[in-house]
């Protein structure tokens, strides 16, 4: 085989990669369908554990004392939330939050966050 046939070759298998890459990527992000954008919800409780990590930040909120619901909020990437206004520090656990947003189709306990109060602070997250 001559070389630039292979060097041909080379870049239509490099060029297929990054076309499978991107397209694993974005199946792999999940879609906002699997909540329901009808049902709007307002949760007040104590956050109970926090993550401020790509590809969304979350927190698991306690409502209504230690023997009521516990939601887990899945909230933005932490870039939006930084530049928002909401930091990783206002974020810790024993923290009061009330979280507004909309529950998950087939999690009971799950919730995409649209916007979230800490403190007196509104921070949307959309």
């Amino acid at each position: 085989m001559n070389r630039t046939l292979l060097i041909g070759l080379r870049l239509v298998w490099v060029a297929l990669g990054a076309v499978w890459l991107m397209t694993a990527s974005a199946l792999a992000h999940h879609g906002w369908s699997q909540y329901d954008a009808n049902k709007a919800l307002e949760s007040t409780g104590v956050i109970k554990e926090a993550g401020y990590s790509n590809p969304h930040g979350l927190i698991r909120l306690q409502v209504d004392g230690e023997n009521g619901k516990t939601w887990l909020a899945v909230l933005a990437p932490p870039s939006r939330m930084s530049s928002r206004g909401l930091s990783q520090e206002m974020l810790k656990v024993g923290t009061t939050a009330t979280v507004v947003g909309y529950p998950h189709r087939e999690l009971a306990d799950e919730i995409r966050a649209e916007r979230i109060t800490i403190g007196g602070k509104t921070v949307e997250l959309r």
